[in-house]
């Protein structure tokens, strides 16, 4: 609400006013009464307003700088001192006529004129009526019109409803008064003393922070309870805007009160370190820029340091950006810019270390050793970025250690797995609050050089949300062409990478993104055989955990054939994780025996196995008998690695229909359904009749039914099978067979050859038929893995069956006719 002045009629000449002023007029009800009582001329001149609008019983000052209004102030001041007051639609106009003001106004009284020393002239009005403009008569030298009062709609004396309305606006206006600090004290008075009721909605109305368009809605209200329920709407509105600008100016009060608090407990603390010797903000800065002159980096780098160290300089200490500031710039000085180790070319020395760390893994080593003799060649090479993939628990983690120890290189590693956001790559942009560059810088910055051996583990387990994609962020970082700029949004530099030897671990290689996948050199491991496992566990597992448990080899020893028992019996597994958590187990039993004083066998039996571990859950593959028709031993890979898979086929009296069991995958129904049809394309050559496919039902199944299989390598197993089955033959003992077959009988390779191999030989297989395609895969495998194995090298299925099925018939053979 406005500035008020208080006056009465009588002593209206004893104030002094400005064209801001609202006055307030100790109007009482019989005032009012006698004033709507008074008639009104026929025709008035109209006095247009640009900014404000009148209501009847106000009293407000108007300063007149138009030549028109002036004339019409004095001759009215002259005459009978009444006019009409209308706004105008647009206050912008300079010389409104008709159609540019409203039609709704009030009959004004001149009070006082005063002229100015600027020319111009202020009036004090009071309104009156509220009138409706007629007909304009005449635009010269003002707007004279006729016109027609407008009654106002007055409720019923006893209407509960409107009192309770007056009463709220009473209460209202009270508390924007107060809420208002510009509003003087006095208005409070005049408000609890208004006792028209017209009157008090006209005041008020006029009175609120409202735009001309509003007050002149408002104006135009004829029924007074209407008019007394807009108003108290527009009120609530402006006090729930005075409360919330009273709150935010109270609020920033208080944090100019704690800013200037927190300053005097600096200065304080700044006067107490330097009493106690301390290192002062300048002298912290002083140090900065002295450690920066020792760094490595280049031209444009050093720039950009000095740049933000001065701009840390201007900065108020007690500002938020202060510290982040100053994080940044230690981060900057601390990052190990142009820092590299130097590397160790001694190829014999790397060779052992590999060798003593790792059993096996020949590839990897081999690859390492390479790029050690190059780098030995040529220094400047760029690091390569290797991805080594396989099952879990053979080694890919623990190798980067060892190579980084070969190389004399640190080592870091960061765990990708269940990464989602892109910024844990690239780092935040240092405006954010809690800012900080990306586990890149950062483990970096923890090595202390710019070429450690830097392993990317579970790489295949990132994943993307909301935040971005994190392993488009690696792509960066994983191109040899692009990462000797790596840019770091916090850093807000390009960091060179390019000496970084990246090692990335992977479990599965077909859930990394194909471009990521693209920029690095993909080594597969596969899993350990058991006699890897057994040497593994010989050379490190059980002198590992002797150590970990407070022991030594003269209080527990343990045989090979132990060791085998325990990876035969007790662990399922590629790796050697869970083998290592079994030998822990049987270690633990002796310390208990050891830490108690009781007599135990230091060396470990059998029955200490049993004891400690249990009944063997798992048992060993083996070959059972294939005396019967249409049972053939085929070849699988799992996860944890190979196994023997047996394919069984059963012929009944029926219509022809084909019965597939054995919780077999799509591929593996299609493999089934391949080799029938094959067989029926070919019966004449294999001897069979035609009929029989339409007078027999066939059942195909593969055992473990609980067990999900699917893949196409059974395909030549199931054909046999099939064959074997409606032929009656035997097949060859001892054999076992892997492979793809197509409609045109073709064999195709497979993959998964070497622990497949692994598998028949645990199984006591004697011989294995394979697609000639996978030569190259046994010629990879170490010979002490293939003694005792004879393998047949096929191109067709006429080669298969005639390498497996004999001409002896089967056990309990069928005449089928």
């Amino acid at each position: 609400m406005s500035n008020h002045k208080i006056l009465t009629i009588d002593n209206l000449s004893l104030q002094e006013f400005d064209s801001e002023a609202e006055l307030i007029p100790l109007l009482t009800p019989e005032d009012e009464e006698e004033m709507n009582n008074e008639e009104l001329p026929l025709s008035l001149p109209i006095l247009p307003l640009r900014n404000t609008v009148l209501f009847p019983g106000v009293v407000i000052p108007i300063s007149a700088g138009r030549d028109k209004s002036i004339k019409l102030i004095n001759d009215a001041n002259a005459g009978g001192k009444i006019i009409g007051v209308v706004s105008q639609i647009n206050e912008e106009d300079e010389d409104p006529s008709k159609d540019d003001i409203h039609k709704i106004g009030t009959v004004a009284r001149i009070l006082r004129v005063l002229k100015m020393p600027d020319g111009n002239v202020t009036v004090i009005l009071q309104g009156k009526k509220r009138f409706e403009i007629d007909e304009v008569v005449s635009e010269e030298p003002y707007i004279t019109a006729t016109i027609k009062e407008v009654s106002e709609e007055r409720p019923e004396e006893n209407d509960t409803e409107f009192t309770a309305i007056l009463d709220s606006v009473k209460e209202l206006a009270i508390q924007i008064i107060k809420e208002s600090p510009n509003i003087p004290s006095e208005a409070t008075f005049a408000i609890k003393n208004i006792e028209s009721q017209s009157f008090l909605i006209n005041f008020v109305s006029s009175n609120m922070n409202l735009s001309v368009k509003e007050k002149q809605g408002l104006l135009s209200i004829n029924g007074l309870k209407e008019r007394a329920l807009e108003t108290l709407r527009y009120m609530n509105v402006e006090l729930q805007k005075l409360e919330l600008k009273n709150d935010i100016q109270s609020k920033v009060r208080f944090d100019l009160d704690q800013q200037q608090r927190e300053y005097f407990l600096h200065q304080q603390m700044k006067t107490i370190q330097e009493e106690l010797g301390g290192v002062s903000q300048e002298e912290e800065m002083d140090e900065m820029g002295l450690k920066a002159k020792t760094k490595k980096w280049d031209e444009k780098t050093q720039k950009h340091f000095e740049k933000e160290l001065s701009k840390m300089r201007r900065m108020n200490p007690q500002s938020p950006d202060f510290g982040i500031q100053r994080n940044y710039l230690e981060l900057f000085l601390e990052l190990p810019w142009g820092e590299y180790s130097k590397d160790k070319f001694d190829l014999k020395h790397a060779q052992k270390i590999l060798d003593k760390d790792h059993f096996g893994l020949e590839e990897v080593k081999k690859r390492m050793i390479e790029h050690l003799a190059v780098l030995k060649l040529r220094n400047d090479m760029k690091s390569p970025i290797i991805c080594l993939t396989g099952p879990p628990g053979v080694g890919k983690t623990s190798i980067g250690r060892s190579v980084a120890e070969a190389l004399g290189r640190e080592y870091v590693r960061i765990s990708l797995g269940g990464l989602r956001d892109e910024a844990e790559i690239r780092g935040h942009r240092k405006t954010y609050i809690g800012a900080m560059p990306g586990r890149i810088i950062q483990s970096l910055k923890k090595a202390g050089t710019s070429n450690p051996v830097f392993i990317l583990d579970e790489i295949d387990k990132l994943s993307s949300g909301n935040s971005g994609d994190p392993s488009s962020a690696l792509l960066e970082v994983l191109d040899p062409e692009q990462n000797n700029a790596f840019y770091d949004n916090f850093l807000e530099m390009g960091y060179d990478l390019s000496k970084v030897m990246f090692i990335a671990t992977s479990n599965n290689m077909s859930t990394i993104q194909p471009a990521l996948r693209d920029r690095m050199e993909v080594i597969k491991m596969s899993g350990y055989t058991i006699e890897e496992k057994v040497e593994i566990a010989k050379r490190h597992l059980f002198p590992k955990q002797l150590e970990a448990h407070g022991l030594t080899a003269k209080d527990l020893t343990i045989g090979k054939k132990q060791l085998e028992k325990i990876v035969e019996g007790y662990t399922r597994e590629s790796g050697v994780r869970n083998l290592e958590t079994k030998i822990a187990q049987v270690i633990r039993n002796a310390a208990k025996s050891v830490a108690m004083e009781e007599e135990y066998n230091k060396k470990v039996t059998d029955e200490d196995i049993v004891k400690v571990l249990g009944v063997p859950r798992l048992e060993r593959d083996k070959y059972e008998n294939n005396d019967v028709a249409g049972v053939v031993t085929g070849l699988a890979w799992t996860s944890v690695g190979g196994d023997i898979l047996f394919i069984e086929s059963l012929i009944s009296e029926g219509k022809g229909s084909l019965t597939i069991t054995g919780n077999l995958g799509n591929v593996m129904k299609e493999s089934a359904t391949i080799a029938l049809e094959y067989i029926k394309a070919n019966a004449k050559k294999l001897g069979l009749s035609v009929e029989l496919f339409q007078k027999y039902n066939i059942h195909l199944h593969v055992p473990e039914g609980a067990t999900p299989k699917d893949g196409p390598s059974a395909g030549i197993a199931m054909l046999t099978s099939l064959v074997s089955l409606l032929t009656q033959k035997k097949v060859k003992k001892s054999l076992a067979m892997t492979g793809e077959i197509t409609l045109r009988g073709k064999v195709l390779p497979v993959g998964g050859i070497k622990e497949k191999i692994l598998a028949a030989k645990r199984a006591n297989i004697k011989e294995i038929i394979l697609c000639h395609e996978n030569k190259s895969d046994i010629d990879e495998i170490k010979a002490e893995y293939l003694e005792g194995l004879t393998f047949h090298y096929v191109k067709e299925m006429s080669e298969v069956l005639a390498l497996a099925l004999t001409d002896q018939n089967a056990k309990n053979a069928k005449v089928l006719k």
